[in-house]
């Protein structure tokens, strides 16, 4: 049973909605596995026709009743695709990227959960040197009404681990938005950093990354990331950087 669930998985997570529709009718259809050549015409796509072919031959091996797995199958498909619009998650990588993975650019998400700001918007970074596109993007969300706050890694001369200014940099730049730093690492935290990279819109959508907003991190570096839309997580990160303010864990400039 296990094989066949697991291949009922695989097309459900693969298969639009639609496409599921069409493979239930035809397998209720069908009397039980050893009639199952019809079936073979819902297949056109080579990856598909393997798919079905891996549902056919789990089924023979746990026999059911032909509307019970056009049921499961159904069920399967809605489960997952109800998961998914509650929480969708999609990788993100710079640098050398191969043909066999669909994949969206640092860059991008970041201005993707920019843009999707319209009330609150939190970044962190260690290192921030001034990227033209995303300063462009977090002036914009500042003259819409976002409320922007960055917690970034103080200098050297201020007793952080970075040797340029990046704090005094963006109070210049966008002189509306909330900065903030990680002043007092009592132990055991001392001598730490502000080496987390994350951007997060409304509880609503966040970005995770290994990038720092600098230009080689968004071009040059090789990079990953994710890019999380809807369910908990978003949420659970804007509270949580939000509660490190309440809690005087990190200081506004």
């Amino acid at each position: 049973m296990d094989k066949l669930l697991a291949a009922i998985t695989e097309i459900a997570a693969n298969t639009p909605p639609e496409k599921i529709e069409q493979l239930s009718v035809q397998i209720r259809k069908v009397e039980d596995p050893a009639s199952s050549e019809s079936l073979n015409s819902w297949a056109v796509a080579p990856v598909a026709r393997e798919r079905l072919r891996k549902l056919v031959t789990c089924w023979r091996d746990c026999p059911l009743p032909s509307h019970e797995l056009a049921a499961m199958l159904a069920g399967a498909a809605y489960a997952y695709n109800q998961a998914k619009a509650e929480s969708d998650i999609e990788l993100v990588w710079t640098g050398p990227s191969s043909e066999l993975v669909a994949t969206r650019k640092t860059e991008q998400a970041l201005l993707q959960v920019i843009d999707a700001a319209h009330d609150r918007f939190f970044l962190t970074s260690f290192v921030a040197y001034d990227v033209a596109t995303i300063m462009k993007a977090l002036s914009s969300a500042s003259e819409r009404g976002v409320k922007i706050s960055m917690l970034l890694e103080s200098s050297d001369a201020h007793g952080g681990g970075v040797s340029i200014d990046a704090i005094g940099h963006m109070k210049k730049a966008l002189p509306t938005s909330r900065i903030y730093f990680w002043g007092d690492k009592a132990d055991p935290f001392a001598g730490g950093k502000v080496h987390a990279k994350v951007a997060v819109a409304d509880e609503k959508m966040c970005f995770l990354s290994s990038a720092n907003l600098t230009g080689h991190a968004m071009e040059k570096n090789m990079e990953a990331g994710v890019l999380i839309r809807g369910g908990s997580i978003p949420i659970k990160l804007h509270r949580h950087l939000e509660a490190l303010i309440t809690t005087k864990t990190i200081e506004r400039v």
